[in-house]
């Protein structure tokens, strides 16, 4: 995979985003980055990371924090002009990390209310990779039949659940498994935690 996107939105767990964001420039893939308003806040709140509402500004931002060049793209969560917008410019897979319930809901229902739901409608019409990271406890019936909706629809729904099989030692152990699950995923080479069955 050549060119991913990533979007946060509001729900807790935006160290999650922003780790595979990462790991993502690291591999050398293409990151084009999307913030709902609520995943812009959330990041500020759990992270101590402020970016700006205005496009460009928050482009340098991104850039700076990643230490990223031309690999790393930024497009405001309005911008229905932007090529990814497009199935004629689709990526090669999106990745919703973390994925509010809310998100789900508007992308299961076919509704496209902003670049981020509008690209996660042309992966699933151009059978492109969706990949949905669900960051809430519990489930309710509507959550759960959102997903399965989307499951059948030909997202993979991989939910923010840690594994301890590698015994972690900090959170940022926890926070490298589930990343290196998303890039399993992706087919994307890693080494964020040991595989089991598998010597030191």
């Amino acid at each position: 995979m050549n060119n991913i996107v990533v979007g946060i939105t509001g729900a807790s767990g935006s160290i999650y985003g922003l780790r595979l964001i990462e790991e993502l420039l690291r591999a050398e893939i293409q990151v084009t980055v999307l913030l709902t308003n609520a995943g812009r806040q959330v990041v500020a709140f759990e992270t101590g990371m402020e970016v700006s509402e205005n496009p460009a500004e928050c482009s340098r931002q991104l850039k700076d924090y990643f230490k990223a060049g031309d690999n790393l793209q930024y497009c405001g969560i309005n911008d229905f002009f932007a090529p990814v917008a497009s199935g004629s410019s689709a990526p090669d897979a999106v990745v919703v990390c973390p994925c509010s319930m809310g998100t789900v809901g508007r992308i299961a229902a076919g509704l496209s209310g902003n670049l981020l739901e509008r690209v996660a409608d042309v992966a699933l019409k151009e059978n492109k990779t969706l990949l949905l990271v669900p960051r809430e406890t519990p489930f309710n019936q509507i959550h759960l039949e959102n997903l399965l909706r989307l499951s059948k629809a030909g997202a993979q729904i991989l939910p923010a659940m840690p594994g301890f099989y590698q015994q972690p030692e900090t959170v940022a152990d926890l926070v490298d498994f589930l990343v290196g699950k998303i890039m399993d995923s992706l087919g994307v080479e890693h080494k964020l935690f040991k595989r089991w069955g598998t010597e030191e």
